[in-house]
């Protein structure tokens, strides 16, 4: 991938982790928009990247202790949130998706 490409798409990435962050603070309910905003820009950039020796410190820093940030300091957080950081963490630091739906071995 190109590097203006991979830079780009790794700002995108943190600009969805910082509109998610300053949301995820306020009262309410848990942004769930915001991270699923998140998410998919990370799983885009994650894919994009798979090939290349190298990831973007910023991405890799948004997604390290994901869970953990979200276990901690929201008590909002909804499972599928919690999962959904936990997968970001495989597939950025492990190359692998845990995700299986549509690829279980049979009889499961």
């Amino acid at each position: 991938m190109h590097n203006a490409d991979s830079s780009k798409l790794a700002k995108d990435v943190v600009d969805a982790y910082a509109e998610f962050e300053s949301h995820l603070y306020e009262k309410g309910p848990f942004p769930m928009f915001y991270f699923t905003a998140f998410f998919d820009a990370a799983v885009h950039y994650i894919e994009s990247m798979k090939n290349s020796p190298m990831i973007h410190r910023n991405v890799a820093s948004s997604i390290n202790g994901l869970r953990d940030i979200l276990e901690l300091k929201s008590s909002r957080a909804p499972g599928q949130a919690i999962s959904d950081a936990d997968r970001l963490e495989c597939m950025l630091f492990s190359e692998y998706d845990p995700y299986f739906e549509g690829d279980e071995p049979p009889g499961l």
